[in-house]
Formats: C-alpha cells, structure tokens, sequence
C-alpha cells in the first residue's frame, strides 16, 4: 500500500483529494493543516498541524510519514479583490512553503511530487494554448505578475529536483477550479464561489464587477481528482507539465445567468463599471493531457453547477 502525503488538506483542492484518495483501497492517505483543523476529514484520514514554511517540522513529518507519493495543495491564497489590491499575498510565504516542501521530497527521496500550478502566467489569446506557448520573454498580465512568476518558480524548483533525483514531477496548470469544499465568501472567493455566494443571498439583484463579457475556463473539482489520479500511474517522462481545463470558456455574465436559473431564484443581474474586474480571459489547449494521461472533463458546466448548487444549500442554511 502506498502513502499519500497532502499538503494542505484544509483547503479547497486539499479536502477534496483528501476525500477523494480515502475511498482508494490501495493508497494509505496522510494530509496537513495549520490553523484551521478540517472537521470533515475527521476519521477519514490522518492530519497532522505542521507549518510548513518551518523546516525542520516538516524534516519531522517526513521522517513520521516515510511518503510516496506527495502532493502539494497548501498555499497562501485569496480572491479577486486580494490580487488586486495586495498581489503580494501570493509570494513571499509560497516561495518558502514550497522551497522547504521540494528539499524535503529531495532529502527522502519520494516517488512522486504533484505540484498544483495554473495557467495566469499565459497571455489572453484568442487561440488556445498549449503548455509550450508560454513565453519568459513576454510581460505577464500585470495583475497576475507576483502570482504567476511564483508558480513558474515552483515549477523550474521541481524540474530542478527532476534533474538530480529519481522523482517523478507532475505540474498542473489548471484553469479555474469549482465545486463543493469551496469558499463561498464573497471576499475571499473566485469568481464561480463569489457568484454563487451573490445569488444564494440576493433578494433582488447581484451587481457584477465591469461589464460581464471576460471569459473564464471553469472545471469541476471531480474532474480535476481524475486527473491526478490518473497521473500517478500514466506519466511516463520525469518531469512533465499539463493543462488540465474544460477548454470551454463562459462570460461571467452568462455564468450568473445560469446561476441564477439553476438555482430557482428570480434575480436580476447589474454590472459596476467603477469597478475593477480582472480582464485575462485565457484559453487553455488540453491536447496534452488527452492524449498522455488518457483523461477527459466529463462533467459539463450545466451539470456541475446542479452539483454545486445541491452542495451550497446543504451546507449553508
């Protein structure tokens, strides 16, 4: 039996490849948190609080664990008004997190290092894009610079380690993530919770930031643990980088529009020109992951926002 060891499994991606893995027979499944204990993993896994920005914590949890395979979902993240307003956020603690995380993977010598990325370091293109289209040389979309030459530090981290150890290195540039175990606070969400969490509150309207007409890639969670999980066991090269998206963009508008229809609610929609929206609207090629992985979305927007609906009103009276 194999030990998975997740790092951050109090966070939204964390808990769901928590519970995902748990149902796994032939995986032992270990996750981390630090400040807020996951209820729901409660029995399910084992937990273990570590900072993970504390090296020799996480020299302890190692040793402790002895893992397999790791994979690295913690990170200090917020929502669209955060990048906006203190892109920061998104560097100076996960420069550190994931430096001490990879020496450590290095230091015991694991199988397996999965690394969650995403796709803000591409350019807003009317073509979609493959892994390779990514250009160094090219000036990054300014609101997205602290946070997206972070994750390609992490990357060029692991294919580092790729090139001096027998570890195998997945990087997934993922598109923008939904689904039950979210954070549905207007604040701290993106823009699929914040929507959800506008229509389930409105009375009469939700006010949408600009004009509505960016675009976003939205992929289910479910969609997402499938892909890791085939990732284990079909990447053959020691290091590699996928797209992992639906490949099928939607406005925001059209996306609360759904919402909104979805849910039963009779709610009107108005847009805030004043405000700031985040205008990036990135298309992602999955040709890649199609044809090494063998891996597919099958949960269509439609359906996932059925899904999502039925999980927001069971959890949040």
């Amino acid at each position: 039996m194999r030990k998975i060891l997740i790092l951050g499994s109090s966070g939204f991606i964390g808990k769901n490849l928590s519970l995902f893995f748990k149902k796994k027979k032939q995986f032992k499944c270990y996750g981390t948190f630090l400040k807020n204990y996951p209820k729901i993993l409660k029995n399910k896994i084992i937990l273990k609080k570590v900072d993970l920005k504390n090296g020799k914590e996480v020299s302890k949890l190692f040793k402790e664990v002895k893992p397999d395979i790791v994979i690295q979902a913690a990170a200090t993240t917020s929502g669209a008004k955060d990048i906006l307003s203190k892109p920061y956020m998104h560097v100076n603690d996960n420069a550190i997190i994931n430096s001490v995380v990879t020496k450590a993977c290095f230091d015991s010598q694991i199988k397996h290092f999965i690394f969650f990325s995403c796709t803000v370091m591409y350019k807003a293109s009317k073509k979609y894009l493959k892994e390779k289209d990514f250009n160094a040389n090219e000036e990054m979309y300014p609101n997205y610079f602290g946070a997206g030459w972070m994750k390609i530090f992490v990357e060029k981290l692991c294919e580092f380690y790729s090139r001096i150890s027998d570890i195998k290195f997945t990087i997934i540039r993922h598109s923008n993530i939904y689904g039950p175990q979210d954070k549905y606070d207007l604040e701290k969400s993106h823009v699929f919770g914040a929507t959800i969490t506008k229509v389930m509150k409105a009375k009469k309207n939700i006010v949408i930031w600009g004009e509505g007409s960016e675009s976003r890639d939205l992929l289910h969670v479910d969609d997402l643990m499938n892909f890791v999980y085939k990732a284990i066991f079909k990447q053959k090269k020691r290091f590699d980088i996928y797209n992992v998206g639906s490949s099928k963009n939607i406005s925001i508008k059209n996306l609360a529009e759904k919402i909104i229809r979805h849910s039963g609610k009779k709610v009107d929609i108005k847009f805030d020109l004043s405000k700031k929206s985040l205008k990036n609207s990135v298309k992602i090629n999955i040709e890649k992951s199609k044809k090494d992985i063998g891996w597919a979305p099958k949960i269509s927007i439609d359906s996932g926002i059925k899904k999502t609906l039925m999980w927001y009103k069971d959890n949040f009276k």
